[in-house]
């Protein structure tokens, strides 16, 4: 996008990549010029693939870049931004899946997640403004220990009232708060 247009939105997933039904595919097809991290052929459960993959990603934008993270897209974006240099101009940042405690059946163990780089998460200021929408109910994620992160990261905490873990098994398809908080970030929607 141009400078006129203000910053490009690139979308980071979780562990599931791409879902059909998904509010950031919607927000994909929404948004001209948004970019997505395209889904790893290899070493899905690498935090370091999944990394570079979002670092890939940035490099091919030319121009300012907001994060649209979702679950553990949330946990690339902070670990990403631990080593790297970039000016972003912003982050929204929804739902972060809470992966120092253990996850419900049918997602990675603890041990995995340990043993590919997911911990320790990151606790330093992101370099960058950021809100992060936080569930009253994720199974993923105690609203409490969101709030924790949101505080060590710098983020303004957004309750998101009661949304799962704003997927479409919680019921949720398009999001529209979504635009509002891009929109609160720069981002021309």
């Amino acid at each position: 996008m141009s400078p006129a247009q203000g910053p490009t939105v690139l979308i980071v997933p979780g562990l599931r990549d791409h879902v059909e039904d998904h509010w950031q595919t919607h927000l994909a097809r929404a948004l001209p010029g948004a970019v997505t991290v395209p889904p790893l052929k290899a070493d899905r459960l690498s935090r370091d693939a999944r990394v570079a993959a979002l670092d890939a990603a940035l490099a091919a934008i030319a121009g300012p870049v907001v994060f649209a993270a979702h679950s553990a897209g949330v946990m690339i974006v902070a670990h990403w931004a631990r080593n790297h240099g970039r000016p972003i101009a912003g982050a929204l940042l929804v739902t972060p899946a809470d992966l120092e405690v253990p996850l419900p059946p049918g997602y990675p163990s603890s041990e995995a997640l340990a043993a590919n780089g997911w911990l320790p998460v990151p606790r330093k200021p992101l370099p960058f403004p950021s809100i992060l929408a936080a569930s009253t109910n994720d199974p993923l994620g105690a609203f409490d220990r969101v709030a924790g992160l949101a505080d060590a990261w710098g983020a303004e905490l957004v309750d998101a009232g009661a949304v799962g873990h704003l997927n479409p098994a919680a019921g949720y398809g398009e999001w529209p708060p979504a635009m509002t908080f891009l929109r609160r970030l720069g981002v021309s929607c």
